[in-house]
């Protein structure tokens, strides 16, 4: 890639203030979700894995994750 800058005649086109603030609030949400990952890795890598005793299932996330799906939707007739 090249250091140059680009030339003039190709200016970028400025989004509307709604679209770059809704840009800006996805821009937070994924920053604030990057730290929160970043920081169970620091974790795992400070104290190691979990015992197995102090772990929830994948199954039972993935159920539990389930019904929080169906409740938000209206129920089909």
């Amino acid at each position: 890639m090249s250091e140059q800058p680009a030339p003039a005649d190709n200016a970028r086109q400025q989004l509307e203030p709604a679209a770059a603030d809704a840009v800006r609030a996805y821009a937070a949400r994924t920053r604030e979700s990057a730290d929160q990952f970043a920081a169970v890795l620091e974790d795992l890598a400070t104290n190691g894995l979990p015992s197995m005793e102090d772990c929830t299932p994948w199954e039972e996330l993935r159920e539990a994750h389930l019904a929080r799906l169906a409740a938000h939707r209206p129920a089909v007739a």
